[in-house]
């Protein structure tokens, strides 16, 4: 890699003299066919603000640029490693590059549902599906034990699936399982959470922690439980949620978790969470009705609520999403409708593409799979279908709103 940029920002008005310093180069993080690159400016701006910065791959010298960090670079090929270097430009020209950032291979971002139930039998089946990429879902590999209505988080390269319940006979359980999510296979024992949970409980993550919310066994729960996602071990407690309940709606940005709704009876609440500070829920706002049972997902900024069975006193299932503005407290908006009306269908997105599956219809377990935008409102469209009719599964991703 040369010392300074290309030649052809060495423009008339070059001095070498008033040019920035390099940048300090942060950690990068990889994407699907993209790359997200940390740094910090320079103190020493030169003689002039600095007006752009550039982050430079290697291989291939794929430019992205952006006015701070991070600087996304976008066009990578899937499954190549690339380190990165960052230059500054003002007036009198491109700073020297920043020292090369550590090593990361962009890759596809792949959703995965865990478990529920088919024909009403539980099932143990792992699959996935190319989040970026519209068809049915693929194998994976097998839970420890057929078990349903347990909720999953992740990390970029590790997939958890905890609580809910098992056979022989709606039994709760505390089990905590983990996969590989690149990796197809059968799943590994993690630990497990403070409390069994045998209607759904909810997670969420940033890429560090998961956290799990609520749920029911012998009573509602409001217990809040996390893990670190790189160290099986059994989870500790974090704190309450603002509502004991069960069958809620989950999602994340890299500093705040929501749960949103659940039964016992319907609520329409929205709470929040810090992941990285234990401690209870604060109340963020309600949904746009009382309901049980939706699947949630998110950008970095944005959560999604599809789906779900309310109210109590006129049961009713819904294909309602709503969205939240995530850093913002307040009342759900109308997003659009999924293409089929369900609840406890399962849901996980990458950082544009939310994807919703399975459900109970109040007919019949589904098998469809749904897709959004999560930046553009509108109505989902239809992504694929599951390997068989079900509902219960949990879900997570590589490459959701919370990493």
């Amino acid at each position: 890699m040369p010392l300074r940029p290309p030649a052809g920002f060495i423009r008339p008005g070059f001095d070498p003299l008033k040019v920035p310093n390099a940048p300090t180069i942060g950690t990068a993080t990889g994407g699907d066919t993209s790359a997200s690159v940390a740094f910090t400016a320079p103190s020493n701006v030169g003689g002039s603000a600095i007006s752009a910065y550039y982050a430079v791959s290697n291989p291939s010298q794929i430019t992205g640029t952006g006015a701070s960090s991070p600087v996304s670079v976008t066009g990578l090929t899937n499954g190549t490693p690339y380190t990165f270097t960052v230059w500054a430009l003002n007036t009198y020209g491109p700073s020297p590059y920043s020292a090369a950032s550590n090593s990361v291979t962009p890759q596809a971002t792949r959703g995965v549902f865990f478990g529920g139930t088919a024909s009403g039998t539980y099932v143990n089946v792992i699959q996935y599906v190319s989040i970026s990429s519209t068809g049915n879902a693929t194998d994976f590999g097998d839970l420890l034990t057929a078990t349903a209505f347990g909720a999953g988080c992740s990390s970029s390269t590790r997939g958890l699936f905890g609580g809910g319940a098992k056979l022989p006979s709606f039994v709760a359980t505390n089990t905590i399982q983990y996969i590989t999510i690149m990796t197809t296979g059968n799943a590994t024992d993690f630990g497990d959470l403070t409390q069994a949970k045998e209607t759904r409980n909810s997670a969420c993550s940033s890429s560090t922690r998961g956290v799990w919310g609520g749920g029911y066994d012998s009573g509602l729960s409001n217990v809040i439980d996390y893990v670190t996602i790189a160290s099986t071990g059994n989870a500790t407690d974090f704190g309450d949620l603002t509502v004991a309940t069960y069958s809620s709606g989950s999602c994340a940005s890299p500093v705040r978790g929501l749960f949103a709704g659940g039964g016992g009876p319907d609520t329409n609440v929205i709470g929040y969470i810090t992941i990285a500070s234990a401690g209870n829920a604060i109340d963020f706002g309600d949904l746009t009705s009382k309901r049980q049972g939706t699947g949630g997902c998110s950008s970095s900024t944005r959560g999604l609520f599809g789906g779900g069975y309310g109210s109590a006193l006129s049961p009713t299932v819904t294909n309602f999403i709503d969205y939240v503005t995530i850093a913002t407290t307040g009342n759900a908006t109308d997003f659009g409708d999924l293409t089929v009306a369900r609840y406890t269908d399962a849901a996980c997105s990458s950082t544009t593409r939310g994807v919703f599956a399975g459900g109970y219809t109040g007919s019949g377990d589904s098998n469809v799979i749904d897709y959004v935008t999560i930046g553009t409102t509108g109505n989902a469209l239809d992504f694929g279908d599951l390997l068989a009719a079900n509902q219960g599964p949990a879900a997570c991703s590589n490459g959701h709103g919370g990493l």
